[in-house]
């Protein structure tokens, strides 16, 4: 892991369809000064409000990971976030003329280009990392998200879907730089077609279609092309995780091992490490943030959470 803080060189622009609102969104990622995190600023509302990425903001995570400030949101932050984390940048500003993060091609492949393409920024003060100091879990049904002391950053994910196209997948190492470019950030996000009436009366995934996720139907997947990888699924669900970790403020040092999880297990997780100071603890030489994590005081509605639970 590198040790100082990271930003672009230069700002770089993408616009297309949010995939849940439907509508066309542009943006323009800044570069920004050390300490400033990544900020959301919504350019389309007079008072430009900023919505720091952190989990206190966190308003909704169903379906998709979404921050907000009062009225002001802003929805699928996910993948945007992954491209931040898996490019190990600390600091930028996005501006954003709406409501949600533009699908692009449903991965975050475009974000890890425009940022090769314009180079990163290495600052002048230390990150700051998290490290996981006891086992912490949070469990809903089968499904479960469990963090492992570790000197690195690694997941070990697992689905089952009752699916030929899916069933049982597994993805499990260490994340780093050139992992997650080579290995992650091109898993699209995925979505079944008989689901998508009950979506889109639930004025969800409006702007979805065959360039921007994986359709999966009856018994294959619709779209022509195929898959990325033979695993895209599961690889697309490590993505998800690892963006809607970001939300932590710092990377990770940590085994992390979910089981058919998602960004709501995802948001516990975060919300119970918040809550369970000896858990954890800053490293780093960067003394000017608070040794605590913000408190997020949105419930998801999951069954519980305990500590130095076993699989």
């Amino acid at each position: 892991m590198s040790h100082c803080q990271k930003t672009i060189k230069k700002e770089v622009a993408v616009a297309g369809i949010g995939l849940h609102c439907g509508q066309k969104v542009s943006m323009t990622i800044r570069p920004a000064r050390e300490g400033t995190g990544i900020v959301f600023v919504r350019t389309d509302i007079s008072s430009r409000p900023e919505i720091p990425a952190r989990i206190d903001n966190i308003v909704d995570c169903h379906f998709a990971t979404s921050i907000g400030n009062g009225d002001c949101r802003i929805s699928t932050i996910e993948h945007l976030m992954a491209a931040f984390s898996g490019m190990e940048i600390d600091n930028a500003v996005v501006e954003i003329d709406g409501p949600e993060v533009p699908a692009l091609d449903g991965s975050a492949a475009t974000y890890v280009m425009l940022f090769q393409e314009v180079g990163l920024k290495v600052q002048n003060k230390a990150r700051r990392y998290i490290e996981i100091l006891e086992e912490v879990s949070f469990r809903d049904g089968d499904k479960k998200v469990t963090l492992f002391p570790a000197d690195g950053f690694y997941i070990d994910f697992t689905i089952d879907f009752d699916h030929p196209a899916i069933n049982a997948q597994r993805f499990k190492g260490r994340i780093d730089r050139k992992v997650f470019q080579r290995s992650i950030a091109r898993a699209r996000t995925f979505g079944f077609l008989k689901e998508v009436d009950m979506l889109h009366r639930n004025g969800l995934a409006l702007g979805a279609s065959l360039e921007n996720a994986v359709v999966i139907g009856a018994k294959t997947v619709l779209n022509s092309e195929g898959l990325r990888f033979s695993d895209e699924f599961v690889r697309h669900k490590v993505l998800d995780l690892i963006g809607d970790l970001y939300l932590l403020g710092a990377p990770l040092k940590a085994r992390v091992k979910a089981v058919k999880s998602g960004h709501e297990l995802h948001c516990n997780i975060m919300k119970f490490l918040a809550e369970c100071p000896s858990a954890w603890r800053f490293t780093g030489n960067d003394s000017e943030y608070p040794d605590s994590l913000p408190r997020w005081g949105y419930s998801v509605g999951a069954s519980g959470y305990g500590m130095a639970a076993s699989f």
